[in-house]
């Protein structure tokens, strides 16, 4: 089973996904948009 989570319009917005319990990905937007506590939703 596949579920993709997402942490957002709060600081550290985030997005995650996992298989089987397992995490395949995770990523934090502020890495991406370079802005500390990035609220923003994941893109």
């Amino acid at each position: 089973m596949h579920i993709l989570g997402f942490s957002a319009y709060y600081h550290d917005s985030a997005a995650c996904l996992l298989h089987n319990g397992d995490i395949v990905a995770a990523a934090q937007e502020e890495r991406f948009t370079r802005k500390k506590y990035d609220a923003g939703f994941p893109e």
